[in-house]
C-alpha cells in the first residue's frame, strides 16, 4: 500500500501567472475609475471618520487607495537588484505578513495607523497623487523591464503579476472606500476583474483548501464556510 501524503491540501506548486497576457491599458483604466471616487464630496465631508475598514478612517483608506498607482510607478522605475529572488505570484502572497495576520496584529495596524498619518494632508493631496500616477503610468509600464522588485518582501515578480497584485488592491479598496461613502463600487472591465477574481481564487484555494472552495461556488448545500482569500 503506497503511504499517503501528509502535508497542506494544495501539494502541487500553484503556477497561476499573468506574464506576457496582462492588457496594460487596463490597468491604466482600472486607475481612470478611480478618479470619480477619490474627488466625489463625500470623501473630503467624511475624511476624519472611520471607514467599512475598523480603525482607518476615510482619509487613512483613500491615501491607502492612491498608493496603489503610486506605488506601481515607482517600484516599475526602480532597477531590481541583481540578486532578486523571482517567486510565482501566489508564493509572493506566501511572504505576506498581514495576510496571516490577525485584523488587530501589528503587521496590520501598522498599515493602517500609517495611512491615516500619512492622510493629514487632506483629500486635494491624494487626488493630487493619483493624478500624477495616472499621467505617468502608461510611459513607466511601457519602458518598465521584464520583472519588478518589490522591497516589502524581498524579491521579485514578473511585471505583469506585479501589476495584478495592483490591480488586486484597487479593486478591493475601491469596495471598501465606495461601502464606506455609501455609494456605488466602480465597475472594472473584464480585463480588470478577470485577472483579479483568478487570483483571489488562486489564494482561497492555498488558504482553504481545493475541496471547500470548490464546495462553496458549486455546491452551495455542502459549503462549509467562507473561503475568503484574505
Amino acid at each position: 500500500m503506497r503511504p499517503a501524503k501528509l502535508g497542506p491540501p494544495y501539494p502541487r506548486p500553484m503556477t497561476l501567472t499573468f506574464a506576457g497576457t496582462l492588457d496594460h491599458a487596463a490597468v491604466v483604466r482600472a486607475v481612470d475609475s478611480l478618479v470619480e471616487l477619490v474627488s466625489a464630496p463625500g470623501v473630503a465631508a467624511a475624511w476624519g471618520r472611520e471607514s467599512a475598514l475598523p480603525g482607518m478612517t476615510v482619509g487613512g483608506l483613500t491615501r491607502h487607495l492612491v498608493s496603489q498607482p503610486q506605488s506601481a510607478v515607482e517600484f516599475l522605475r526602480a532597477v531590481p537588484p541583481t540578486d532578486a529572488q523571482v517567486v510565482s505570484l501566489v508564493d509572493y502572497y506566501a511572504r505576506v505578513d498581514w495576510l496571516r495576520a490577525a485584523p488587530d496584529a501589528v503587521e496590520n495596524t501598522s498599515i493602517r495607523d500609517d495611512f491615516n498619518e500619512l492622510a493629514r494632508p487632506g483629500p486635494a493631496a491624494s487626488l493630487h497623487i493619483l493624478n500624477l500616477a495616472r499621467a505617468e503610468l502608461p510611459g513607466v509600464i511601457a519602458a518598465a523591464g521584464p520583472i519588478t522588485y518589490v522591497p516589502w518582501q524581498d524579491c521579485a515578480l514578473d511585471v505583469d503579476d506585479f501589476l495584478v497584485c495592483r490591480l488586486l488592491e484597487i479593486m478591493v479598496h475601491a469596495d471598501d472606500l465606495a461601502t464606506s461613502l455609501g455609494c456605488p463600487t466602480p465597475q472594472f472591465d473584464d480585463a480588470v476583474r478577470d485577472p483579479v477574481v483568478a487570483l483571489l481564487a488562486a489564494l482561497s484555494v492555498r488558504r482553504h483548501g481545493q475541496g471547500a472552495v470548490l464546495r462553496a461556488l458549486a455546491r452551495a448545500e455542502r459549503a462549509t464556510g467562507s473561503v475568503s482569500a484574505f
